[in-house]
């Protein structure tokens, strides 16, 4: 296991946390057989390497946490952080690979720390990925190490040592198989580390994170064979009812990010071998524009502003007739497996979502929160953010869910 050392300069690690606090957001092994006795095999370490990538201070990250108003969260900070880059093994479409993420381990804890496995939103630019760690962009997520969880987070499949991929965007299987592997490779870690982790596993995430964090927590609730328990889990602005979102498509009402139907399309076509060429799903010159701008280099906002937001503009005529009627089944049905509301969480949940939210509409949560409290969901909260936008409606999101995670912490 590979383990190396960086360090940087607290003035530097400063205006980083400042800069990211702004926007927040070994092998099977068989065991020896005895005569007349089964075989029995131990779990793959998913574990490949782990490099120490700095250490953050806590008294910087207290510092910035209440010069910014956040006193709930500088009340926490007690402990200097180590900052890792993880990498480890995951399977896509039945293929292992090696996937990556950022770890942030609290030190000189004296008891046993929770994991909290914290996922992001939707990424286009790979230097984004969260284990491209830069002092001056950190992902925001390193304070709640600093308050005593070993933090987790997942870069998703297709990004980090995974950018070869296209990521499999908004895929329920892949999405809660790639974190589940992390936290069992981090686990792997810890142990040989002398690192005291408890039993609690606490999930959060918004936007794409939102629906990463219930995809992770159906994985682990319906496969208790992962010998892994949700604590809780908080999922903020998430497309869980995907059906919900094919019907905003084929109202034909403009939609103001057209890049995030583009790379589902796109993603589906890649991740189930449909191999369809573009054209079929989008109209020139967007079909050809498409496979250049989503390509790990640009921004959502350029890939937007190159993109017609009409969807009678923006797909193939042939496309969008089929959708409304009795075509595109495959499509269709890939929508519906990998939607969320027809599934019902047993561990403690809290969803989040903004009113006023045009890129994932409010109404994809009430209707995920209603069909879920409909099948006798036993521990699930709604929390609406009354006037929020997808953007405004993080920080109302983080205020509730810490005090809440607290309060379940065995501390």
């Amino acid at each position: 296991m590979k383990l190396t050392n960086s360090s940087t300069t607290l003035k530097t690690i400063f205006l980083s946390i400042l800069l990211a606090i702004s926007s927040w957001f070994s092998s099977c092994k068989e065991s020896e057989v005895m005569e007349q006795t089964p075989v029995q095999q131990t779990e793959k370490d998913l574990l490949v390497s782990a490099e120490k990538l700095t250490t953050i201070p806590a008294a910087g990250l207290k510092e910035i946490a209440a010069s910014n108003g956040r006193s709930e969260l500088a009340a926490l900070i007690k402990y200097d952080v180590d900052v890792y880059r993880l990498i480890y093994l995951t399977q896509y479409n039945g293929q292992e690979i090696q996937a990556s993420g950022l770890m942030v381990v609290p030190l000189n804890m004296t008891a046993p720390a929770p994991i909290l496995s914290a996922h992001h939103g939707t990424t286009f630019d790979q230097k984004y990925a969260p284990s491209n760690f830069q002092v001056t962009s950190l992902t925001g997520f390193e304070p709640f190490g600093a308050a005593g969880y070993l933090t987790l987070v997942p870069d998703f499949i297709g990004y980090g040592v995974s950018k070869q991929i296209l990521h499999p965007y908004y895929d329920a299987k892949h999405s809660g198989t790639a974190v589940v592997d992390m936290i069992k490779a981090s686990k792997s870690f810890f142990q040989k580390n002398s690192i005291n982790a408890s039993d609690q596993l606490f999930l959060a995430g918004y936007s794409e994170g939102g629906y990463v964090t219930l995809a992770t927590q159906k994985e682990i609730e319906e496969h208790p064979e992962h010998g892994l328990t949700v604590t809780a889990s908080g999922a903020g602005a998430g497309g869980y009812d995907l059906e919900n979102m094919l019907g905003m498509v084929l109202s034909g009402k403009p939609y103001e990010y057209p890049a995030n139907l583009a790379f589902i399309l796109q993603a589906y076509n890649k991740t189930y071998n449909w191999n369809r060429p573009l054209t079929d799903f989008f109209q020139e010159p967007y079909a050809t524009r498409i496979q250049e701008l989503i390509d790990g280099t640009r921004t959502s906002s350029s890939i937007n502003s190159a993109l017609a937001k009409e969807p009678a503009k923006l797909f193939n005529p042939t496309f969008l007739t089929a959708l409304r009627g009795d075509g595109e089944q495959a499509l269709k049905a890939a929508l519906k497996r990998n939607s969320l509301s027809s599934w019902v969480p047993k561990s403690p949940t809290r969803l989040y979502h903004g009113t006023a939210d045009i890129m994932v509409p409010y109404v994809n949560s009430e209707v995920t929160f209603n069909a879920m409290k409909a099948a006798n969901a036993p521990n699930l909260k709604f929390i609406p953010v009354p006037g929020g936008g997808h953007g405004s409606s993080l920080e109302p999101m983080i205020r509730d869910l810490i005090p809440w995670m607290e309060s379940l912490r065995n501390l």
